[in-house]
């Protein structure tokens, strides 16, 4: 390939390629450079280091998941379906990667846990998406919330058995939609400041 026309995304898409072939423990720069054919040198003026080629795989990764829940996010119909759709999108998105190539998620999980500011960054973005739907939420009178950032954080640490890779082992739980429709009920009492199960 000419150095010249090779770009940043054409380096990720070959790093995505290589890291599943060979994982993150044995995968590095010289290997991502010969299978583009190109010197380990050209990359490194793409990515200063292996760990921010890394990090940008991580991040490109963490964006597919982000992104279609920004979308919930940003749409202008009622908060509380809103909310419920951007918690089962990304529980769904969490279970199909696993489900689909549990070998690929392994892959990218160990990416984004060597990717901490990366996750974080995440993590900040995604609850930031939750805190929007919320404030909407208020808005429209449907949530009494007196501290938005706060709520947002508490939803999206309440559904971590439902997210998080931690958990993974737990998706294949047939009772898994239910416990978590029950711990959906539970946050919308909270939020709209009526008991669990009220009409």
């Amino acid at each position: 390939m000419n150095a010249e026309a090779l770009t940043r995304d054409r380096i990720l898409d070959t790093a995505e390629d290589v890291l599943r072939r060979f994982g993150p423990a044995k995968t590095t720069v010289v290997d991502v450079a010969r299978a583009l054919g190109v010197s380990h040198g050209t990359i490194y003026r793409h990515f200063p280091s292996k760990a921010a080629l890394r990090d940008a795989v991580a991040q490109r990764w963490l964006a597919r998941v982000a992104h279609p829940l920004g979308a919930i996010a940003a749409e202008h119909g009622p908060a509380t379906d809103r909310l419920y759709r951007w918690l089962t999108g990304l529980a769904a998105a969490k279970r199909h990667k696993v489900l689909d190539d549990p070998e690929l998620f392994a892959t990218y999980h160990g990416l984004a846990e060597q990717a901490r500011g990366v996750v974080d960054a995440h993590v900040e973005e995604l609850t930031g998406q939750i805190a929007r739907i919320i404030d909407d939420g208020i808005s429209e009178g449907a949530f009494v919330v007196s501290d938005v950032t706060a709520t947002a954080r508490a939803v999206f640490d309440a559904t971590l058995r439902f997210h998080h890779p931690a958990h993974s082992r737990e998706w294949n739980d047939p009772d898994i939609d239910d416990a978590f429709e029950a711990v959906w009920g539970m946050l919308l009492a909270a939020l709209t400041g009526r008991q669990a199960g009220a009409a």
